[in-house]
Formats: structure tokens, C-alpha cells, sequence
């Protein structure tokens, strides 16, 4: 998996604070508007845009914030052009680092995180000099409470019908990891289930984690880097569990 726990990052997520709520809320509607671009503002058809804005709703977002992303993204409510952005680095410890950003100022972000991982001890790196230690992957992750209490094998049969390379059973829940192409047809078998999942993303994977010798460190920049209003996910090859 993942080098930081994905977990914790949920639980902190969902204990946002009223004064943190605004900018989650602005992060939510950037991912938005970008899939609305990308695939139009249809949730039924484009896949992309019905999981984020399924995220913004787990987020309780208002519906008035969402409709006004999508419009913004089809270009009928059009302000600063949003750029996706991939940034590679190191950090502490020469970890692997992987941010997804979206943003109206590239070049402003890009200053901000290499000052940020430069302070870590680490740097921003050329493309594709660390994403070759990550797999692009489909995860869902499912609360051990929303799991259903019965039919837990019929499940997991369905979800390796539907595509799903594995099913990670954790103390907190199952991960359920899937090629990007069946990804969608694995979340159509979560919801036939009736079963709300905690994440449902395409997410990168570290192939081989390590561990750090200073974790504290790196959980700090983790963290700065989570909070960064242009940034949307971060992910490492540090095993931090």
C-alpha cells in the first residue's frame, strides 16, 4: 500500500475543524470542476466527477458549492483556469514523495512545494524520476462497521468477478485494490451491496515501502503538504504504520 496510513489520513479528514471546513470545501470544488472539464458535468457519465462529487457530499458540502464547481468546470462559470499536476521529490530519508495538486498558478505552487521539501531535507525531482516506485491503482476503503454482517465471502466474490486484483483485510476495514480500467465496475458492486465506503479514489501505490529512520519527520512534512490549499493527496514509499 500506500506509505503513510491512508486510515489515519481518513480520520483526520473527517474530524476537520469549522475553521479548517472552508478550505476542504475549496479543495473539494477545484477536484470538481477539474473532472467536470475533463468529462463534462454529468455525474452518470462521467465516473471521475461522480467520485468527487460523492466526496464533497461525504464532506457535507453544500449542494450549491457543488453545482457551482461543475458549472465552473463545463465553462459556464468560468474564473482562473485549474491545471492537474503531478509533482515528484524526495523527502526525509530520501523517501519517495508524490503530490497531486490542483491549481490556478503553477508556478506558484511549484515554489511553495520545493521550499516546503527543502526544508524537510529532501527536494523536488524531474518527472518520472520517482513515479516509477508507484503503481496507479483503484482503492476502496470500507469501515469495518459498514461492512455487511453476512455474505462477506459472496462479497469478496463479487468484487474479484468485477476485476478487483485483492482484498485487504485491516483492523479498521477493508482495502480493496483494482486496475484503474475495472475500477468502476468494482465501485458499481460496493454500491449494489448498499454499503457507503470510507474512499473511493485512484490512488498511487508504493511498489516496495520502506521504512524511515526519522518517521516523525516525515509525518510532519506529510502534513504541511496536506494542508497546502492547492494540494489534493499526497503519497510516499514510507512505511509508516
Amino acid at each position: 500500500m500506500s506509505g503513510h496510513s491512508k486510515w489515519s489520513q481518513i480520520k483526520r479528514q473527517k474530524a476537520v475543524t469549522d475553521n479548517r471546513r472552508a478550505a476542504v470545501f475549496t479543495k473539494l470544488a477545484k477536484a470538481i470542476s477539474v473532472a467536470a472539464r475533463a468529462g463534462g458535468g454529468d455525474i452518470d457519465t462521467n465516473f471521475k466527477l461522480r467520485l468527487a462529487v460523492q466526496k464533497a457530499r461525504e464532506a457535507n458540502m453544500p449542494n450549491d458549492n457543488v453545482e457551482r464547481a461543475i458549472k465552473k468546470g463545463t465553462g459556464a462559470d468560468s474564473e482562473h483556469e485549474l491545471h492537474e499536476v503531478v509533482y515528484e521529490g524526495y523527502g526525509p530519508d530520501g523517501i519517495a514523495v508524490l503530490i497531486e495538486a490542483v491549481t490556478d498558478n503553477k508556478n506558484r505552487a511549484t515554489s511553495e512545494l520545493r521550499n516546503m521539501l527543502s526544508k524537510s531535507g529532501g527536494s523536488l525531482a524531474s518527472t518520472n524520476s520517482v513515479a516509477w516506485q508507484f503503481e496507479h491503482k483503484g482503492i476502496i476503503r470500507i469501515a469495518a462497521d459498514a461492512l455487511p454482517k453476512d455474505n462477506r465471502d459472496e462479497l469478496q466474490l463479487a468484487l474479484i468477478d468485477a476485476g478487483a486484483d485483492d482484498v485487504q483485510e485491516e483492523p479498521e476495514g477493508w482495502t480493496i485494490i483494482s486496475p484503474k480500467e475495472s475500477f468502476a465496475r468494482v465501485s458499481e458492486v460496493v454500491h449494489a451491496y448498499n454499503i457507503t465506503a470510507d474512499t473511493q479514489a485512484i490512488e498511487y501505490i508504493a511498489k516496495t515501502p520502506t521504512t524511515p529512520a526519522h518517521p516523525k519527520a516525515v509525518e510532519a512534512l506529510i502534513a504541511e503538504l496536506e494542508e497546502h490549499d492547492d494540494i489534493d493527496n499526497v503519497y510516499t514509499n514510507a512505511d509508516l504504520s
